[in-house]
C-alpha cells in the first residue's frame, strides 16, 4: 500500500467514525420509537449487497457497541473509575482497564440478543445455523441498546448517595425492563405468527434465561 492509497483508506476510515456522531442518535430515536419495525429493518437490510446496507444507521452490532460506550463514558464521567476495574476480587482482576470494562459489558448485554435470537429461531420451522440465527441476532442488536443505556444509568443512578438519584435510577430500570418485555413480546408474536399470551411465555423464558447467565457471569467479577 503506497501513501497515496493509505491516506485514501485513512480517509474513509475517518468519515466512517464522525458519521456514527449523527447516525447513532438518529438511529438510537427510530429504535425508541419504533422498535418493531427498525428489527424489521435489521434483517431486510442483510438482503442487501454489504455496500448498500444500513445506509442512513448505524448496524445493528455496532449500534450495541456505541451504546456500550456511551455509557460507559457517561459513567465514567458520573463516577469515575468502575468499580469492577478497582476490584481484585476473582475475575475481576481480569478487567483492568476500560477496554476490557467494555468488552464484559458487551457481553453482558449480548448475552440477552444472543439468547432471545436463539429463541425465536428455535421456535420457527427453520434450522438453527450461523446464516438464520444472524437476522434475528441483528434485529436483537438493536431492540437490547436502549435497554442496554437505561438499565446501565439507573444502575448508576440507584448507586448514587442521593435519594432523589437512586428513584430516577430505579425508574430508569424499571422503564427499560418494561419496554424491552413489551417489544419481545410483540415481536414473537409478529415472528412467529402466535399469540400474545405464547409470546409473552418464549418472551419472558428468554429474558429470565438472559438475565441468570448475565448474573452468573456478572457474579464472577464481584
Amino acid at each position: 500500500m503506497n501513501f497515496v492509497q493509505w491516506l485514501n483508506s485513512l480517509d474513509e476510515l475517518l468519515y466512517e467514525l464522525m458519521s456514527w456522531f449523527v447516525f447513532f442518535p438518529v438511529t438510537l430515536w427510530k429504535v425508541l420509537r419504533h422498535p418493531l419495525a427498525m428489527m424489521r429493518y435489521a434483517e431486510d437490510q442483510l438482503k442487501l449487497d454489504d455496500d448498500r446496507q444500513y445506509r442512513g444507521t448505524v448496524s445493528p452490532p455496532i449500534m450495541l457497541v456505541l451504546t456500550i460506550v456511551a455509557e460507559q463514558a457517561i459513567g465514567l464521567a458520573e463516577d469515575g473509575t468502575n468499580p469492577i476495574v478497582k476490584s481484585q476480587h476473582g475475575l475481576a482482576s481480569l478487567v483492568n482497564d476500560n477496554t476490557t470494562l467494555l468488552l464484559l459489558h458487551l457481553v453482558l448485554f449480548g448475552t440477552f440478543a444472543l439468547v432471545l435470537a436463539t429463541g425465536k429461531v428455535y421456535r420457527s420451522s427453520v434450522d438453527l445455523d450461523r446464516d438464520t440465527l444472524k437476522p434475528a441476532f441483528y434485529a436483537q442488536c438493536y431492540a437490547i441498546s436502549p435497554f442496554a443505556l437505561l438499565v446501565s444509568l439507573g444502575v448508576s443512578g440507584a448507586m448514587h448517595s442521593h435519594g432523589a438519584v437512586q428513584l430516577g435510577g430505579l425508574t430508569a430500570i424499571v422503564a427499560a425492563f418494561l419496554f424491552y418485555g413489551i417489544v419481545q413480546v410483540r415481536w414473537f408474536s409478529r415472528e412467529l405468527n402466535q399469540s400474545l399470551i405464547r409470546s409473552f411465555v418464549d418472551a419472558s423464558v428468554g429474558m429470565v434465561a438472559s438475565i441468570v447467565v448475565a448474573l452468573f457471569i456478572g457474579r464472577l467479577f464481584v
